[in-house]
């Protein structure tokens, strides 16, 4: 298929492998690498793609492309979550996203699997608890406070540049205990990454800025060793003390560690609280709603997660000719898992293209993945976005859209760039 227009052929489908077998002992040919199901670098508008993933879900839910190199995408829930959870059939060591974009170094927990990976999960996890992110949310509502009031006081504003790029950038100077000057320059180079990423027309520019970013974890690194902090309360002095089968950890996965932390938390966040504004924009009376009543942006800031999903181009790779949805994808293949299509299978979240407040299954959303890999920094997360839409709307009376939205381009899903009018309450 050459166009979107034309999806939903998937001509070959097989229920099990056993028949797929049959059909190769009659000779016959039928490997849809061929196809092209739909074209990820498609122009989309703030509602285009998620009316092209509702076709497929229903049509073509394990889709072809034939770009960058080839690669299958997964729309339905229960296919994305049935590969995130079995890491014995699917690798994340490969490549973990679509297209790849780590082209400098391994980077653990994330580019590793069980068993391998865990020694770093267990220590990220116990940064990421309840009573540390408790002391961290004062810092943080602070700064946030301090971000928006200029903004209110400008009134016009592109809320990603202005906003949405700014604040994950102070909450993780915050979590890696670094000084102001340092968390300006991870913002300014993040954002350039973020962007360059986004566009994905220059690699050499990717490959550049993610370099940057390794100096950048360097930095951190050597700061730590000459003023060391309590590794109960500092990641990279705890990354440092830790040893594995009575080994430090090895200098460059400490490295790739600091580097993978400083980047995860960037780019999502970036997106979802761009997309949180521009749906808010275009809905006045949810923006109403939690305006008069702000009790109720938890439980919005939880249903924006499934609904604004910004990830559709996190990968595994299979091990191994497996078949999905009745396609055959051989050993080797990339797989990327669309999770902003399985946060809005109707299947699974009922209405799932609407914003509905209180549902009743909402903590089934795979916004922070799903088995060994699933994002330990979810606690920092939530508090992160519902703060960043407490704080504007407790401080306007409306968020207006005065101009087109740009939209990101796969392999994130989301707002890269909205001018808005914020009027002050």
């Amino acid at each position: 298929m050459s166009n979107q227009n034309e999806i939903g052929k998937c001509p070959f489908n097989y229920g099990d492998l056993e028949s797929y077998e049959n059909e190769l002992f009659k000779e016959i040919t039928m490997d849809k690498r061929g196809d092209h199901d739909f074209d990820p670098k498609a122009p989309e508008t703030f509602t285009s793609a998620h009316e092209l993933y509702k076709e497929m879900r229903s049509k073509c839910p394990v889709a072809h492309s034939n770009e960058w190199g080839g690669f299958w995408a997964l729309s339905k829930y229960e296919d994305v979550v049935g590969v995130l959870k079995d890491y014995h059939t699917y690798t994340t060591s490969v490549q973990n996203v679509v297209p790849k974009v780590a082209f400098t170094g391994r980077r653990p927990p994330l580019h590793f699997d069980p068993p391998e990976h865990t020694v770093y999960r267990r220590l990220i996890n116990q940064f990421f608890t309840k009573e540390k992110i408790a002391k961290l949310e004062p810092i943080i509502q602070r700064d946030t406070e301090e971000l928006v009031k200029p903004l209110i006081e400008q009134g016009e504003v592109e809320i990603a540049a202005d906003y949405s790029h700014k604040l994950p950038s102070l909450v993780f100077a915050e979590f890696f205990n670094l000084p102001k000057s340092l968390s300006a320059k991870i913002k300014e180079v993040s954002t350039a990454y973020v962007k360059a990423i986004m566009a994905f027309d220059n690699q050499e520019k990717v490959k550049g800025l993610s370099l940057q970013l390794y100096d950048i974890a360097r930095t951190v690194i050597e700061t730590r060793k000459e003023n060391p902090m309590d590794p109960e309360e500092d990641f990279t002095s705890a990354l440092l003390e830790t040893k594995y089968e009575g080994e430090y950890l090895p200098d460059e996965m400490i490295l790739g560690c600091v580097r993978a932390m400083l980047v995860a938390g960037m780019i999502a966040p970036s997106v979802l609280i761009a997309s949180i504004f521009v749906h808010l924009a275009k809905h006045k009376d949810v923006q109403e709603q939690l305006r008069n009543d702000l009790s109720l942006v938890p439980a919005a800031t939880e249903e924006y997660l499934r609904l604004l999903t910004p990830y559709r181009g996190m990968a595994r790779t299979a091990k191994r000719d497996v078949v999905i949805g009745g396609q055959l994808i051989k050993k080797d293949e990339p797989i990327a898992l669309n999770y902003a299509s399985a946060n809005r299978d109707d299947d699974v979240f009922p209405e799932g293209d609407k914003f509905i407040l209180n549902r009743p299954n909402i903590h089934q959303h795979i916004v922070f993945g799903e088995g060994p890999h699933k994002c330990p920094a979810a606690p920092l997360a939530r508090m992160m976005i519902r703060i960043a839409i407490e704080e504007v709307l407790k401080s306007t009376k409306d968020i207006e859209l005065v101009g087109d939205v740009q939209m990101t381009v796969w392999a994130e899903w989301g707002v890269l760039t909205a001018p808005m009018k914020l009027t002050p309450a």
